[in-house]
């Protein structure tokens, strides 16, 4: 045991000190190293651009691809020439396989001797140098044969990135074609390696993302909590990712008052479709004032088509920041009081609430429900079919992030919808770092299936029969009450005068 011991440390030195292979890739000119890891991945730096990562295998090496030049006339030729295109599948499988080989055999014949150099100065004896050889070319084997076995072309079609947010679309690609190109991997190298030419081939500014007329792209922001530096990252992922529209879920504000009516003015100016719901920190001033910006498209328990897609929302029937009125948030009562709006439901592509609590009553009503609140990112598919995504703070969480010893991170998401079927195929999601607007990360994910069957949810709890009392837009300090229940259960804004002061 002490002698595989020995030789396996020396085997992962030698891979440590085996060095970088260098081999040209289409194009590309690139360099490639093999490190022993925990998690079996292959990251292609394409710096000063970013890093692309992708679950490729399961056995514990990382094989790392740095882009070092690019051979600007034949990559010109290959953007240009249509026939020099058709053939780059077959060309760019050649060159990498011969890069991997190369490599490979590089490493063990490094590892090798890393093993046998190690056991040979523990032990100086030669025989026992040759077994822990021995051993070390085994294990190399079946690490070789693991990563061989368990290898992912699809892993392609959802890479991590991390880098600068401009170049993300450009490197990243179209989502629509890496959906229909799911069968092939070697389109996928194709599309990565004529991207990176694109923006290694541009000296002045980075190419504008190719955007892709079958799909409708929707930017997915929430929580904004009146952090002005959300309007920066809201610009720059409109900008780059070509959004049709962008769907707020709430809490644009703090403490919705008046005063902070001013900070919504910046959605005038977005120049696209900014469909918003009430959060449990706005006020009806704060819809109000959303309300009067062109560009805004304010949802209460309506539907209406934006960009193509049918849109419901419904503004959370709660305001937090009220503090003389004792608010219920009891789960069964919000997914009681979104059950009692299923009626206006109306063949919805898209439900948009606040509160993933209340987003759950909606399940089976809709094939998307997106809904924030919580500040933590997450996604999940409903019984019923429907998936849920639950936004981050695209603003950070406002300016509660400082009591924390980490700051919240800055997120939002591009979903991907078919314009045929209004069925969402892919999406992104996006957290930003730094000051959050100059790096970005980024995570692919692709819905496995699309066209699924979404029904309505079994539920054994028996409908509310009461009605929540009040008016449509309930004025200050008056509860919504949910009827036979002598606390209230679901409480509203105030006016301005009231919140004014």
């Amino acid at each position: 045991m002490a002698v595989l011991v020995v030789a396996a440390a020396g085997a992962w030195l030698g891979i440590f000190l085996s060095g970088t292979v260098h081999a040209q890739v289409g194009p590309v000119e690139t360099g490639m190293s093999l490190r022993p890891a925990w998690n079996g991945e292959t990251v292609v730096d394409a710096s000063p651009l970013g890093t692309l990562t992708f679950r490729t295998h399961d056995a514990p090496l990382r094989l790392r691809i740095t882009l070092e030049n690019i051979d600007q006339e034949r990559a010109k030729a290959l953007i240009e020439d249509p026939k020099l295109a058709d053939r780059l599948p077959g060309l760019i499988e050649s060159d990498l396989l011969d890069g991997v080989r190369a490599l490979a055999i590089r490493s063990m014949l490094c590892a090798g001797a890393g093993a046998l150099i190690a056991v040979l100065m523990v032990y100086r004896r030669p025989r026992t140098a040759l077994v822990g050889l021995l051993a070390a070319s085994v294990g190399l084997a079946a690490t070789g044969a693991l990563a061989a076995l368990t290898f992912r072309p699809s892993s392609l079609v959802e890479p991590r990135y991390s880098g600068l947010v401009a170049a993300a679309p450009s490197l990243v690609g179209s989502a629509e074609s890496i959906v229909t190109k799911f069968e092939s991997y070697r389109s996928q190298l194709t599309k990565l390696v004529t991207n990176v030419s694109k923006l290694y081939d541009t000296v002045s500014t980075l190419p504008l993302y190719d955007a892709d007329p079958n799909s409708i792209r929707v930017l997915h922001v929430s929580d904004i909590h009146i952090n002005p530096i959300a309007w920066n990252v809201i610009r720059s992922l409109k900008d780059q990712f070509a959004v049709d529209m962008i769907i707020d879920t709430g809490d644009i504000s703090d403490h919705g008052t008046k005063p902070e009516n001013k900070f919504v003015d910046e959605i005038s100016r977005l120049g696209v479709p900014y469909v918003y719901v009430r959060g449990n920190h706005d006020s009806m001033i704060t819809q109000r004032a959303v309300e009067r910006q062109k560009n805004a498209v304010v949802l209460d328990d309506r539907v209406e088509k934006v960009a193509g897609l049918r849109i419901y929302g419904l503004g959370d029937p709660r305001f937090t920041p009220d503090k003389s009125v004792a608010v219920d948030s009891d789960p069964d009562a919000l997914k009681q009081f979104a059950r009692s709006h299923l009626p206006k439901v109306d063949k919805a592509d898209v439900v948009a609430v606040h509160d993933p609590v209340v987003g759950r009553g909606f399940s089976g009503a809709a094939p998307m429900i997106l809904a924030g609140h919580t500040h933590d990112r997450s996604t999940s598919t409903l019984p019923s079919g429907s998936r849920m995504l639950v936004q981050g703070s695209t603003g950070g969480a406002g300016l509660r992030a400082l009591e924390h010893a980490q700051p919240t991170p800055v997120q939002a998401s591009v979903l991907y919808f078919d314009r045929e079927t209004r069925r969402l195929r892919a999406w992104d999601d996006i957290t930003l770092g730094g000051l959050g607007e100059q790096s970005v990360y980024i995570q692919r994910h692709v819905e496995a299936d699309p066209q699924r069957m979404i029904s309505p949810e079994p539920t054994n709890a028996p409908s509310p029969t009461g009605t929540i009392t009040g008016t449509a837009s309930p004025t200050a300090g008056q509860p919504l009450w949910h009827q036979g229940q002598s606390s209230p259960m679901l409480q509203r804004s105030p006016t301005e005068g009231d919140r004014e002061s």
